[in-house]
C-alpha cells in the first residue's frame, strides 16, 4: 500500500517552535519516532526518513520532530532527560493531526531512553527501543559490558596477541582498561529506565555488535528489566544506526514484527 502523503509541520512546545514530518496512512496505530543525541528527524543516512515511508506504506502514520534546539526547531536542547515537554507535544500533534487511536514510539539510543523514561506520561501505548543508552559513560569511554566484549575478542585474535608479545601495548594502559572491564556499572539510568518502562509495554531491537548495544543487552538481563521486555531481535550488524549494507531492510522487518507484537 502506498503512503497517502509526506508533509513539513510545525507545532508549539511551551514558547519554541517544533520541526516535523508526518508520513501519513490510514492505521489507527501511529509512529512516533524520538531521535538520539543531536541527531534531525532524517537520520544518519536517512535511517528515519526511510523508516518512516516504509512503515506508512504499510499503513502506520508516522511522525518525525527535532526536539527543542535541534535541527530545525528553535530553542535550548534540553537533552533527552529533559524533553519530556518536546515528547508530549509531538504526541498530541500525532493525534491531533491524523486519526490515531493508539501510539507506539520508536527510539534510538538516548531517543529510546526519553521514550522510557517519559513515554508513558506522553501517554504513548508502547516502545520500540533499539539500541537504547542505558549506561551513562564518560565520552570516549566504553560500558564495562562492552569494553568486556571487546576483550573477549581480542583474546581470539592472532593480531592481538603477536601486537602484546612484541612489546606493541602499553600494560599499563592496559591494566587501567581491564580494571574498568570488571567495574561495576552505574545503573541510576538504567534503574529510572525500567521505572518508566512499568506504564508500558516494549519491544528491543539491538545491533549485535555496537557498544551501546552491547551495554544495554547487559542490563536488561538484570533483575530490574524482569517482564519489562516483551518482545527482542538482534541484527548481525556493528553499525549503531544500521548503516551496513541490509541492515535498513532487516531493520524495517524487526520494527514490522515488533508492532505485531506490541499491539496484537
Amino acid at each position: 500500500m502506498e503512503a497517502d502523503l509526506r508533509r513539513l509541520l510545525t507545532f508549539s512546545c511551551g514558547e519554541d517552535i517544533l520541526a516535523g514530518s508526518l508520513d501519513e496512512a490510514a492505521g489507527s496505530i501511529g509512529m512516533l519516532f524520538v531521535t538520539g543525541g543531536t541527531q534531525t528527524r532524517v537520520g544518519s543516512h536517512r535511517m528515519y526518513e526511510r523508516l518512516a515511508k516504509h512503515l506508512a506504506e504499510a499503513g502506520f502514520p508516522c511522525l518525525r520532530f527535532d526536539r527543542r534546539g535541534v535541527g530545525e526547531s528553535s530553542g535550548d536542547d534540553p537533552d533527552f532527560r529533559g524533553s519530556a515537554d518536546d515528547l508530549n507535544a509531538a504526541a498530541n500533534t500525532l493525534r491531533a493531526e491524523t486519526k490515531v487511536e493508539r501510539i507506539i514510539g520508536f527510539g534510538l539510543c538516548d531517543g529510546a531512553t526519553t521514550l522510557a523514561l517519559h513515554g508513558a506520561a506522553a501517554g504513548i501505548h508502547g516502545t520500540i527501543l533499539v539500541n537504547p543508552w542505558l549506561v551513562e559513560a564518560e565520552a570516549g569511554d566504553m560500558a564495562p559490558a562492552a569494553m568486556r566484549s571487546h576483550y573477549r575478542q581480542r583474546l581470539f585474535s592472532l593480531s592481538a596477541w603477536k601486537k602484546l608479545l612484541s612489546g606493541g601495548v602499553n600494560l599499563g594502559k592496559l591494566a587501567g582498561s581491564l580494571k574498568k572491564a570488571g567495574s561495576a556499572t552505574d545503573g541510576s539510568l538504567a534503574d529510572e529506565a525500567a521505572q518508566g518502562l512499568r506504564g508500558m509495554p516494549a519491544a528491543l531491537i539491538l545491533s549485535t555488535s555496537d557498544n551501546t548495544a552491547i551495554a544495554a543487552a547487559a542490563e536488561v538481563k538484570k533483575s530490574r528489566f524482569d517482564g519489562l521486555i516483551g518482545w527482542r531481535r538482534e541484527i548481525d550488524s556493528d553499525s549503531h544506526t544500521f548503516a551496513r549494507p541490509g541492515d535498513q531492510e532487516a531493520l524495517n522487518a524487526a520494527v514490522l514484527d515488533a508492532l505485531k507484537a506490541l499491539t496484537a
